[in-house]
This record gives structure tokens, sequence and C-alpha cells, in this order.
């Protein structure tokens, strides 16, 4: 487990996070550029170790029902990979997905989905038979066994979907 000094020295080493300090010892980081309401990436930050990062956009990881995720137990590259991610999730514009219940057209299949990370780069996921292809334009980049690997894989890499219009 990293210290709450550790921590704070990793958040500090994003330029684009903004240090904030709250009540009791606690620190929140916020991302002023992001294009969500949503700007605290990390929150909570105390001097007991806990501490909390959004990942309220992301999948792949658990998090409570404000998209927070522990990060109490995490190591440097963990908590560097979902800062991030987190910090790519809030830098790329997504419309909000309508409620359940409200039809939608669709444009795409969940066979053929786009996704996008925070230097704009986009990458299709394709259905083709019985595997999940990865293209970033007509260059084939992986295959999948299965829908959970890929998005699992480009969570990871810090690519977001983009939702049908």
């Amino acid at each position: 487990m990293l210290t709450f000094e550790q921590k704070l020295a990793i958040l500090d080493s994003y330029p684009q996070l903004e240090r904030r300090n709250v009540s009791l010892g606690r620190v929140n980081y916020h991302y002023e550029q992001s294009r969500h309401e949503k700007k605290t990436v990390a929150s909570h930050l105390h001097p007991n170790g806990n501490g909390y990062v959004f990942a309220g956009l992301l999948r792949g990881y658990e998090s409570d029902d404000k998209g927070l995720v522990n990060i109490r137990d995490y190591s440097e590259s963990e908590l560097r990979e979902l800062l991030d991610a987190s910090i790519t999730s809030l830098s790329i514009y997504i419309p909000e997905v309508p409620a359940q219940g409200k039809k939608k057209k669709k444009t795409a299949t969940v066979a053929d989905t786009l996704w996008v990370n925070g230097d704009g780069h986009t990458l299709s996921l394709k259905l083709e038979e019985d595997l999940w292809y990865l293209y970033a334009g007509l260059q084939l980049e992986m295959a999948f066994e299965t829908i959970q690997e890929a998005e699992e894989y480009l969570a990871e890499e810090g690519f977001v979907p983009v939702p049908a219009e």
C-alpha cells in the first residue's frame, strides 16, 4: 500500500490536475479541463491512506454509486493506470445515454462500435463470425474471443465507447 505522501506525489506529477486541500487533512484533485460537469478526479485522499478516484465513465472498475473507486491498496502502476483512464474519460465529451425505457435511434449495433481515447484516436470493434476484431481504420489491431475481453483491453488502454447517435 502506498503512503499518503506517495499518493500525493503521484497525483502532483499530473500537471493537468489542481490540488485542493479540504477538511480533516484530506486532499482533492480537480481536472478543470473536464468536458463533463464532473471535475474531481481524486477525492478525500486521507493521511490514513484512504482515497478515491473517479471511474464513473469507465468500464472494468468496481465503483460506488458516485463512480468512485477506493484506492487504499493500489500500487503506483495501478493508480497511474486508473488516473490516466479517468482523465482521458473526462477529456472526451460523450452525450448522456438516455434513461431506460426511452427509445433511441441506433446507427450501430453491439457488433459494431466505435471507441475513442483522449488523443482523439479511434478504434472500431466488430463482431465477425465468432471473434471480436479491433481495427484502426482498415488495419487489424487485435482479435478477442469475447466482448468482455475486448472492452477490458480498450478500457485499460484509455478508450471509451462513442455512443450511437
